[in-house]
């Protein structure tokens, strides 16, 4: 568990939960699930002296929860969101042959990679509680952020520290979202090796477990981007309804706040609008697979028409000179099997020509 004060200009890590709130900024205390769940009594006490209140039992539960979606809950005290990131393993960067190509194997490896944990964020007035998976880096990199932010301030005056616990809840889950697009390259990668397996010239696909997976995959994301965008909107609803401030300042703040919160629905929206184009993209290639096979197999069955027309005369000449009468023409004849010969070549020759002009035999089929 890390503690740390959060003012206008200074941000500075704390060994304790002080007894009292200081006078100035915020405090916002990070801990991993586990971290929450064995200092959970020592945070309620905390929280019950500086706000006057502790989470309630079913929002601990709720934060404690590996598998809760993204929703939001608000109460008189504080408002709490739960948010599900959106990220993938490091070993997910490296599964490409190169930048632009990979492999089925790859592929396999990119979708079992995604992760979709849930972080907690419990907003009071002066106070921000953060309940992370046990893996995540992004206290540790808001903690180097902040801390570099502290250190411009001081040289230049040009950074800008959180003004309060929402306005920090937000950078975060708009950080948060934005490492989407590692995760949205290599799904996009990882899909078009797929598409190109599907749609290679005589291929033979067969690994339709990795394609699956990559559909189960993409509806994954879709549904818990579709759980984001629903509690992002409840948190901007619930700030739409907070008291009208009467400091200017206070307004700009909220006005800023409102801001920060768009911007981060429509990088879910951005998100989720992505995810629906790779699953009908998938879909797509599905189909045009399938597609490619019935017109092969249409090539097939027409060429093997088209033989079995050319020589079914033959067969019909070969017939009839081979019935078992001594009057047939030629049959006597020492040129009659060269006749037949010439004839059959002629019937055959000419079909041939004939189905070739009309591109039976060709790549297309003449409409």
């Amino acid at each position: 568990m890390r503690i740390f004060h959060i003012t206008a200009d200074d941000f500075s890590a704390l060994d304790t939960l002080p007894e009292a709130l200081p006078p100035a900024g915020f405090l916002w205390i990070g801990s991993g699930r586990r971290e929450f769940e064995v200092h959970r009594h020592e945070i309620q006490a905390a929280l019950q002296r500086w706000a006057g209140s502790g989470i309630v039992d079913l929002h601990l539960s709720d934060l404690l929860n590996h598998q809760l979606p993204s929703h939001f809950e608000d109460t008189s005290w504080y408002d709490m969101l739960v948010f599900r990131r959106l990220a993938t393993s490091m070993q997910a960067r490296a599964l490409f042959v190169d930048e632009e190509h990979g492999t089925l194997a790859s592929a396999q490896k990119a979708f079992e990679a995604i992760d979709t944990s849930p972080v907690g964020f419990v907003v009071y007035d002066r106070v921000l509680v953060t309940v992370h998976p046990t893996d995540c880096t992004v206290r540790e990199h808001f903690a180097r952020r902040l801390a570099q932010h502290a250190h411009e301030t001081d040289l230049r005056g040009g950074a800008r520290l959180p003004s309060g616990p929402a306005d920090l809840m937000l950078r975060m889950l708009n950080h948060m979202v934005d490492s989407y697009l590692d995760l949205r390259r290599l799904l996009t990668r990882q899909l078009a090796t797929l598409q190109a397996e599907l749609l290679r010239p005589r291929s033979h696909f067969s690994d339709w477990q990795v394609l699956l997976a990559s559909r189960n995959a993409l509806h994954q994301l879709e549904d818990t981007c579709e759980d984001q965008r629903s509690a992002v909107q409840e948190w901007i609803d619930a700030l739409d309804e907070w008291p009208e401030e009467r400091d200017a300042d206070a307004r700009r703040e909220r006005e800023l706040l409102r801001v920060r919160s768009r911007d981060v629905l429509e990088h879910i929206e951005r998100v989720l609008s992505h995810v629906r184009r790779l699953e009908a993209s998938a879909e797509a290639a599905v189909q045009m697979h399938f597609s490619a096979l019935s017109h092969r197999t249409n090539d097939i069955m027409r060429t093997l028409t088209v033989l079995t027309a050319i020589f079914l005369p033959l067969n019909l000449i070969t017939g009839f000179f081979g019935m078992n009468f001594d009057a047939l023409p030629l049959i006597h004849s020492a040129t009659g099997v060269w006749i037949a010969a010439g004839v059959m070549a002629a019937v055959g020759i000419g079909l041939g020509l004939f189905f070739w002009r009309k591109r039976y035999l060709g790549t297309h089929v003449r409409p």
